[in-house]
């Protein structure tokens, strides 16, 4: 029958059959009226205040408009609002980049932001699994600012209580998907505040030209191709080591001769010396006079040159003790660029052992005390297996074009390089589209950057091997 119940429950009790289960009435609280529209207006007056510190200049327009209606009537806030938009106009044909700099890009901003993220932010957060409804009520994470750029949006977040970059970064195809983007890349900017990019084209679709030869010597950070942000994208090869990987296709061969044809003036003054392993004699043996004598392809050759690289990094270690602890190119003490096609043919795949050994404490010294006396290595591989480079650690700086796996970008780049948006494994294999572009992570810089690479051609390498090639040796 009935079981006492504690304080006054007994009275809510509505059903007491005993095959049917027992209900109580819910307790209802009347809240007064006068309450709730203070809320509303509360809540009305705290948005409109958000809004005006978000968008002042907006507002400020807005205000000035309905002032001039109210007091010269709707003719002359017509023929200024006409006069606005007809110098707006004229600045766009003048001067575009200024336009969309300074207005274009900020009413872009404000338009995605309210049609895009904040209409859809919602749904894509709870069906991600980014946000969460408990009890009929949605804790989501915080919409921040939209900014464009001429070729993507970024859209800052702060993140819920107890939330952590990996549970976004899992989940970069459900935001991109959920917005309407090709991909999403995660980006910590601040303590509980992420960076979200969303790309709305692609800048890097089209394969790039070979680049001019500067008209003066550098051995500077050299330009070798363009960032996705369309700015040029200038490689430091002086006083660093890097390493590019990628698989058959992907345009390793652009990024060794685009480096090259940059410091062609530097090694035609004296302040650069070229040297070239070259052991699939397919890539660098096309334009070899460059290198002069410094050119090997078999495993031996590969091996006597360097030998003599390190030979000549202890002797200026030597020289430089005590007196300078960084290198600065001479004519007496170039800088010294080793550049090895394929790395893994005399590592991981020479079948001679002792010139396996040899080989490998050659790289391994040259990359852990060369770049401070001024002897740098730019190696290309294809398969970045620990087994097969078990020195990729020591290049400071990393390049990841086109790679067959997933799991191979982060050993090129960096445990968790992929989850921030380093999708090499994703590059199209159509050499149109694909040829030449990359993930770039620098040591001072551990996000990864999409860059594409200008292509040198079997001309371009020809017309450099006619001007710059030692007499004799272009012959």
């Amino acid at each position: 029958m009935f079981k006492r119940l504690p304080g006054d429950e007994a009275r809510n009790l509505v059903s007491t059959t005993p095959d049917t289960a027992v209900v109580f009435r819910p307790a209802v609280v009347k809240t007064p009226a006068i309450l709730t529209i203070v809320i509303l207006i509360g809540r009305m007056v705290a948005r409109l205040v958000r809004t005006i510190w978000r968008h002042p200049i907006a507002a400020a327009v807005l205000v000035v408009l309905g002032a001039l209606w109210y007091v010269y009537g709707w003719p002359v806030a017509a023929s200024l609002t006409g006069t606005v938009v007809m110098a707006l106009a004229s600045w766009t044909f003048l001067d575009r980049p200024s336009f969309a700099r300074l207005v274009g890009y900020r009413l872009l901003a404000w338009w995605r932001l309210v049609w895009i993220y904040r209409r859809h932010w919602q749904p894509v957060m709870i069906v991600s699994g980014l946000g969460r409804h408990i009890r009929g009520r949605d804790y989501l994470p915080r919409l921040g600012k939209v900014t464009c750029t001429s070729w993507a949006d970024v859209v800052t977040v702060r993140m819920l209580k107890g939330q952590a970059v990996k549970d976004w970064a899992d989940r970069t195809d459900h935001l991109a998907q959920g917005f309407g983007a090709t991909s999403c890349r995660v980006a910590l900017s601040h303590a509980g505040r992420l960076s979200l990019t969303f790309p709305r084209s692609d800048p890097l679709a089209s394969p790039l030209l070979a680049l001019a030869i500067p008209d003066e010597p550098t051995v500077g950070p050299v330009e070798i191709g363009k960032g996705e942000d369309g700015r040029p994208w200038r490689l430091k090869v002086h006083g660093t080591h890097v390493l590019v990987a990628g698989a058959t296709g992907a345009g390793k061969g652009s990024i060794i001769w685009s480096v090259i044809r940059s410091l062609l003036p530097a090694a035609d003054a004296g302040l650069v010396e070229l040297w070239a392993l070259d052991p699939k004699l397919m890539e660098l043996s096309y334009g070899r006079a460059l290198f002069g004598s410094r050119y090997a392809a078999t495993p031996e050759e590969c091996a006597d040159l360097l030998d003599e690289a390190v030979c000549v990094m202890q002797k200026r270690a030597a020289r430089f003790a005590g007196l300078q602890r960084s290198h600065t190119p001479t004519v007496v003490d170039p800088f010294v660029l080793v550049v090895v096609d394929e790395v893994a043919f005399l590592t991981a795949y020479q079948s001679d052992r002792q010139l396996r050994q040899r080989i490998s404490a050659a790289l391994a010294t040259l990359t852990t005390q060369g770049r401070a006396v001024g002897v740098g290595i730019l190696a290309a591989l294809q398969d970045p297996r620990k087994e097969v480079m078990n020195i990729r650690n020591l290049f400071p700086d990393k390049i990841a074009l086109r790679l067959d796996e997933s799991e191979q970008v982060d050993m090129v780049l960096g445990d968790g390089a992929r989850d921030r948006g380093a999708l090499a494994d994703r590059i199209s294999p159509v050499p149109e589209l694909g040829a030449g572009v990359g993930y770039v992570r620098l040591e001072a810089s551990p996000g990864p950057v999409r860059v594409r690479a200008a292509y040198v051609s079997d001309h371009d390498i020809r017309a450099m091997v006619d001007a710059y090639a030692p007499r004799g040796e272009a012959a």
